[in-house]
């Protein structure tokens, strides 16, 4: 297992994968931390998170260094990435004992009421684009739920799970409760068939999460998966056009264009089409792009030489297709894995690569007539993570929150996750939900309790 710095290519380390017996040992260790975990008091777990929070925002700085050196992203956004990890680690340790209190519901019974309990080892499957947050939006409410954590890390981020780990310990959570197998993903459907296992959550891509949930609904088991996107971004004639086209820069080039509620598809009423390209195409031509440790950097390299190719091949099967580039659609020439901010417009609709997800800083702009058309436009995928509509009238923002099919709408402002509100998507980005209330209890045992006395 390699750790490369996607800004030269350079190996920084090499890491043993876990032997068969190794992962036995840690699996046997996990089920009897899981036994000692779900009776520790809920408040004690609540410290312990709280404690997290404070080591994240202690070690921002070098955490971030970490996350940047790892898979390339601009060194501010890592730093901010520890301290947004922070933010759900306080959400939890707050507001827990008030989502995980009892529910009474009146029914005929002296008491009957709702009671949320752990359900025992979780395995997490986790992205290397946000190699922190998505792992704490799920080990966050796990842990403070009483449930175990098993995290298989994307292989080319092992620093940062072991980071994490090690953090988690630090913060008073036993060194079982919560651990990192450096394993390949060849090891995950025996791990998951494991009877210890009693769920996964899985952040990654469609065909990942459609094998993970196939094994997992074999074996009758609870998952979660958080999976592609191809947001669109919607810009309407009531729209304030000067913050549309900034918004609309930064939610495409977010983590360097790879992220999964990156805005990807612009979709622009004729009436302002050409003012909003515009001001897009200029913004995007004179974002820096560079080392992602100098500060100043706005777009850093894409995170392996891998992604670049599919990138590269995405791009040309557009142009092919009858696309047109009027910035960027080429590789920088220098070291490390970095790709020129892009736009194209003129995009087929029916092109096969226009419903694909881009994981790259490429933006496709589309000119609409109407709300009908964007609406159509907008669902015309596979995906339904997220999605932002630019609109200055009430009636119209929702008939687009009634009518895109998103797990998400953002009016006025570009998607993001928040530890207090839910994340996820529908069709094929996913099912299940992250954070907020409803992440707290996807892995809760959601038990009824009915109680009379007995006469007498």
């Amino acid at each position: 297992m390699r750790s490369v710095n996607p800004a030269s290519g350079e190996e920084l380390e090499r890491f043993e994968e876990l032997s068969e017996p190794a992962i036995e040992e840690r699996l046997a260790r996990a089920e009897a931390a899981f036994q000692r975990h779900r009776r520790t008091p809920l408040a004690q777990r609540a410290r312990r998170l709280a404690r997290a929070a404070e080591l994240l925002e202690a070690e921002a700085e070098p955490l971030g260094a970490i996350m940047t050196r790892e898979m390339g992203k601009p060194i501010g956004a890592a730093v901010a990435e520890a301290r947004k990890c922070a933010s759900a680690c306080r959400y939890y340790a707050e507001h827990g004992e008030r989502l995980l209190a009892d529910q009474d519901i009146a029914t005929d019974a002296d008491r009957s009421f709702i009671r949320y309990l752990p359900i025992g080892l979780v395995l997490a499957i986790m992205p290397w684009n946000f190699p922190f947050w998505q792992v704490f939006r799920f080990a966050a409410p796990a842990l403070l739920l009483g449930n175990v954590g098993l995290l298989k890390h994307a292989s080319n981020v092992p620093r940062c799970a072991l980071a994490i780990e090690e953090l988690l310990r630090r913060a008073g959570f036993d060194g079982d409760e919560f651990q990192t197998l450096l394993v390949g993903s060849e090891r995950i459907p025996a791990i998951l068939g494991d009877v210890r296992v009693r769920a996964a959550t899985l952040t990654g891509s469609t065909p990942a999460g459609s094998a993970v949930a196939a094994l997992a609904g074999k074996l009758i088991k609870k998952t979660v998966l958080e999976l592609g996107g191809s947001d669109p971004f919607i810009v309407m004639p009531s729209a304030e056009l000067e913050i549309a086209a900034r918004t609309a820069v930064q939610a495409r080039v977010v983590n360097n264009g790879q992220s999964c509620i990156a805005a990807k598809r612009f979709i622009v009423h004729q009436a302002v089409y050409d003012d909003f390209l515009q001001r897009f195409v200029r913004e995007m031509a004179a974002l820096r792009v560079g080392d992602p440790m100098d500060p100043t950097t706005q777009v850093g390299p894409l995170a392996t030489a891998a992604i670049r190719e599919d990138c590269e091949r995405q791009v040309g099967e557009l142009v092919r297709a009858g696309a047109r580039v009027l910035t960027g659609g080429h590789r920088l020439e220098r070291p490390g894995f970095f790709y020129a901010p892009t736009v194209v417009v003129d995009v087929p609709a029916r092109a096969p690569v226009a419903a694909e997800e881009i994981f790259a800083p490429v933006a496709a702009v589309y000119r609409v007539r109407d709300a009908d058309e964007a609406i159509a436009l907008a669902n015309a995928t596979p995906f339904g993570l997220g999605s932002s509509v630019w609109t200055g009238d009430p009636a119209e923002a929702d008939r687009f929150v009634n009518r895109l099919e998103a797990g998400m709408t953002f009016v006025n402002a570009m998607v993001a996750s928040d530890p207090r509100l839910p994340f996820g998507g529908v069709k094929q980005s996913g099912y299940g939900r992250e954070l907020a209330e409803a992440g707290l209890r996807e892995f809760a045992n959601i038990k009824t309790v009915y109680i009379r006395r007995q006469p007498g």
